[in-house]
């Protein structure tokens, strides 16, 4: 169980560093366009989209690189990944998936009670 929550958190960091570059590019480019009226407007809470697009990924790929070694804080770095994805992005066909493996990742490192045996 271990390794498959290695696993999920490896990949819900790399598709959650997928959506975190599109949502700092679209972030930039309205910046730097200034908007267009009712097709590309400016959030409301850019610096929160930019840091969770930053943070999110780090804390899944970390959670999943720990969860063989330090099950119980892989978890909870999974858990924080698929909280603030889903908290700064929502829960949408881009999120759905990143959001989902990282937190089937954190139960399972929660739930693995001993190291895998290979």
């Amino acid at each position: 169980m271990r390794n498959a929550a290695l696993m999920l958190g490896v990949i819900g960091g790399i598709v959650g560093m997928i959506v975190g570059l599109f949502s700092t590019g679209y972030l930039w480019v309205v910046e730097w366009l200034g908007g267009v009226d009712e097709v590309a407007l400016q959030v409301e809470n850019a610096e929160l989209i930019r840091a969770a697009g930053f943070l999110a990924p780090i804390l899944a790929i970390a959670g999943g690189a720990m969860a063989r070694s330090q099950a119980a804080a892989a978890a909870v770095l999974m858990a924080l990944s698929a909280g603030g994805m889903y908290y700064a992005f929502g829960f949408n066909p881009a999120t759905m998936f990143p959001i989902g493996m990282c937190g089937l990742g954190a139960v399972l490192a929660l739930a693995a009670r001993q190291p895998d045996t290979a």
